[in-house]
């Protein structure tokens, strides 16, 4: 009966290990195995893509290019492009992409677009061409065409340069029965009240396949101008996601307009939300607007931020901080902290009369869903950037899911940190 009490008195004696430091700016880092594949600028030349692969495409200056695509009546199709224009590129706030699907007619099934906004900084931006089946348009299978366009402001010096691509095309199966398509006309959107606890330093990857987990919790990192990092919160069917970023003081006077930019996406990379700051040197939080829990119907929305959360799996928050802080706040680096928080009660999702491809796209895993409640990351330890702790959060969340005994836990924490005190000195 003393086991459990003695557990938690001696995890609180290890003091946390300094927090990883923050990488530079980095490269847009692609999905491993992309394969690389050129565009056309006519439908006759359009080289295929197939779902559940990802491709690494350039699009220059004057950029439309085609894609093709074969798609079955029954499945409903995304294919997200991501535009990584060079660091140094010279943008404004319109530029950027835009994406559709079209038949093999030219009927465009959707329409998608991503501009860099108020920042005013080159980052990666991502827009949807979407096929969904039970809409009037793009029925049947067959030949569909992705078509890839700049948008570019007259004079703007974001043409001057080609665009990196990442396609990754995916695949939803229709459901063994039709259910309600009745989407939700209300929801928990009050103010939750504020998450406890010290902030745990935790680095972004720097693309959505290197996209750092997170859980709920408070996050902080440190960000210079121009960079921008990837992280992933697992939602399970019925969870509701509520997320916050702030962008910590600095010295100096001005104003930048979109300073920290907060953009969220959903599990095919289909963007759900986007907001910004502007930015006075004083300490400033924003925050999208309060989304729905994760549920199939939500696609039978209008809004846009609503029809997006139609899925479970993991949803992406992407932090920018725009280059132009550097002429007036300096340098850096600056401090942002994102608060998540993962409500609502999970539960089985829809029957697929099929599977999706990629075939993981919508699971959220037994580890990544631990993590989701509990506020731990993928990787845990000291050398994961959590800000220490990360060996004791492992052990209590074994004993929280009742998997060991507390007094096997405890030998099985006092041995592990003997071993890690006896590397440490050594």
């Amino acid at each position: 009966m003393l086991l459990l009490p003695a557990l938690t008195a001696v995890v609180a004696l290890p003091a946390g290990a300094p927090a990883a430091a923050d990488a530079r700016p980095g490269s847009y880092v692609f999905t491993p195995g992309a394969r690389s594949v050129t565009g056309a600028e006519t439908t006759a030349d359009a080289v295929p893509l197939d779902a559940g692969h990802a491709y690494r495409s350039s699009l220059p200056r004057d950029g439309r290019l085609y894609y093709r695509l074969r798609l079955t009546a029954a499945d409903t199709a995304y294919v997200p492009v991501t535009a990584v224009p060079p660091a140094d590129a010279g943008v404004s706030a319109t530029d950027g992409i835009r994406v559709s699907l079209r038949d093999a007619h030219g009927t465009a099934c959707s329409y998608g677009s991503a501009r860099f906004g108020a920042g005013i900084s080159p980052r990666p931006v991502t827009a949807l061409g979407l096929r969904e089946t039970g809409k009037a348009l793009c029925q049947g299978g067959g030949t569909y065409y992705l078509l890839v366009e700049r948008l570019d402001a007259e004079g703007s010096g974001a043409a001057t340069a080609p665009w990196e691509l990442e396609i990754a095309p995916a695949t939803e199966p229709r459901l063994t029965r039709t259910g309600s398509t009745q989407p939700p006309r209300s929801w928990n959107s009050a103010t939750p009240r504020p998450l406890a606890g010290r902030p745990r330093d935790r680095v972004g990857g720097t693309g959505f396949a290197a996209a750092r987990l997170l859980g709920q919790g408070v996050w902080r990192t440190s960000l210079v101008p121009g960079e921008t990092r990837f992280y992933k919160v697992p939602l399970e069917w019925g969870r509701q996601l509520r997320v916050s970023a702030e962008l910590g003081g600095a010295p100096g006077r001005g104003y930048v307009g979109g300073a920290l930019g907060l953009s969220l996406y959903n599990p095919v990379r289909g963007p759900v939300d986007s907001v910004s700051l502007g930015y006075t040197g004083a300490a400033k939080t924003t925050a999208p607007a309060p989304l729905p829990p994760v549920e199939y119907a939500n696609r039978y929305a209008v809004p846009a931020g609503v029809s997006s959360v139609r899925f479970a799996g993991d949803y992406y928050l992407v932090l920018h901080l725009s280059d132009r802080l550097a002429g007036t706040f300096g340098p850096g680096p600056f401090q942002a902290t994102l608060r998540v928080r993962v409500d609502g009660r999970a539960h089985a999702g829809p029957a697929y009369a099929g599977s999706p491809v990629p075939g993981d796209v919508f699971t959220v895993t037994e580890r990544d869903r631990l993590a989701a409640l509990t506020g731990g990351t993928e990787g845990g330890g000291t050398g994961d950037g959590d800000g220490g702790g990360g060996s004791d959060d492992r052990m209590m969340r074994l004993v929280a899911v009742g998997g060991i005994g507390s007094g096997t836990a405890l030998l099985l924490f006092l041995g592990g940190w003997t071993v890690t005190a006896r590397r440490s000195r050594g």
